[in-house]
């Protein structure tokens, strides 16, 4: 077996047993791009040898994808079909598990109408509502991986021979999940125990709000009360252990929803349903944005923060030192997945529950109410430099560093 082969069963174990850690008796399904047919192949049989019963694969397609907003009657795109977000339902409630290899290609949607695809993103938000509850408040174990594909290797390495593109994409997707380790699932139980101490010190903090600084960026985010720092792995509720997204460097909480004041620029590019948006930035009263600006993808930013009332509030905020090892590489993914676990980061739309004390089990209004936000989307944005500074302030107004010159302040 050489090198390349060995890492790539490696890697596919290592999603099986840390990222879905699946279960004997437990259904997975794999939601895999066409061009990673080898990786998903290894990853069926390492999901049978964990005791799988029944491993179903979904294949996607860049150009057939695309092929919707080419061909379709107009009235389709406001369509989603009830059937599958019913099986997806079921198929949570069943106990399954979900493994995603998430890769879009960053320009998949050029020259396509932005309202087209604003559209047909909103009817499959609105139609898989129910499923994305049972995603944000951890019902089932589920986990976003990468693998590489020539769309999106040509982007990221586009500074590269064409040949080249593909393996470099392999080494950083291997680096970054710890791969080349000796034993990548016991690094990993390292790495999740190293977040769990920085999650703990925050959560025993209980601050009341974080204020940003940086070029661009002037910014004050309450906190609400009881809110609750995760990262790494999170538990489901079958008292099973999964960690949602491989890579993962964050730690990440709730924003009080109506406690977002200030200014806040973007670092990296965004990916929005097929399009990028780049060189962003925006204004925030009360919560809510009340201006912002987009030197790239202005169109496709406005039809996002139009999506229904909860999308121009926060529903997340999560802390990732500059020097850490995604970052470390010096390189803009175009994939939010990697990119975000690179930088400190905001999200836009819902929040997730299990970010506060009870969260879970209180319905929406009393989330609301509590200082949660509700949307049909969730969509995360970069922040993170290497001058960026956090000050965490306490109940009793006493304000400490969290963050200087992009890396922590505090102790772990």
């Amino acid at each position: 077996m050489d090198n390349f082969q060995m890492n790539l069963e490696k890697y596919a174990e290592l999603v099986v047993k840390v990222g879905v850690n699946l279960c004997k008796g437990q259904d997975l399904m794999i939601e895999s791009p066409i061009e990673s047919l080898e990786l998903t192949r290894l990853i069926v049989k390492k999901a049978y040898e964990a005791g799988a019963n029944f491993v179903q694969v979904h294949w996607q397609d860049d150009v057939i994808t695309r092929s919707r907003f080419e061909y379709a009657h107009d009235e389709a795109l406001d369509y989603y079909p009830g059937w599958y977000t019913s099986m997806l339902e079921r198929f949570v409630e069943n106990g399954g598990a979900l493994l995603n290899i998430k890769v879009p290609d960053p320009d998949l949607y050029a020259g396509i109408d932005a309202s087209m695809i604003s559209r047909a993103s909103k009817a499959m938000a609105t139609a898989r509502a129910k499923y994305q509850h049972y995603v944000r408040t951890s019902k089932f174990s589920w986990c976003l991986i990468k693998a590489p594909t020539v769309a999106w290797a040509s982007k990221v390495y586009a500074d590269l021979p064409e040949e080249q593109r593909i393996d470099a994409m392999w080494e950083a997707i291997f680096r970054i999940n710890r791969v080349y380790e000796d034993d990548p699932v016991a690094a990993w139980r390292v790495h999740m125990d190293q977040l769990k101490r920085v999650r703990s010190v925050l959560n025993e903090k209980q601050y009341e709000a974080l204020q940003y600084r940086a070029a661009g960026t002037d910014l004050r985010v309450e906190l609400p009360e009881g809110h609750i720092w995760l990262g790494g792995d999170t538990e489901n509720a079958s008292g099973i252990r999964f960690v949602a997204n491989m890579p993962t460097e964050e730690v990440f909480t709730m924003p009080k929803r109506t406690g977002v004041h200030g200014t806040v620029s973007s670092t990296k590019p965004l990916n929005v349903n097929g399009a990028l948006v780049d060189r962003f930035s925006f204004k925030f009263e009360d919560g809510k944005v009340v201006d912002y600006q987009a030197e790239v993808g202005y169109e496709h930013l406005a039809r996002l923060l139009d999506m229904d009332e909860g999308a121009r509030y926060l529903g997340e905020v999560a802390l990732v030192p500059f020097d850490s090892p995604i970052s470390n590489l010096d390189r803009i993914f175009y994939n939010t997945g990697i990119d975000e676990n690179a930088s400190s980061h905001l999200a836009l739309g819902s929040c997730y529950p299990i970010n506060l004390q009870d969260g879970v089990s209180i319905s929406s209004e009393e989330l609301k109410t509590r200082g949660g936000n509700t949307s049909l989307i969730h969509v995360d944005f970069m922040i993170g430099t290497a001058d960026l500074e956090i000050d965490g302030v306490l109940g009793d107004g006493t304000v400490e560093p969290i963050f200087r010159r992009g890396n922590w302040a505090l102790a772990f």
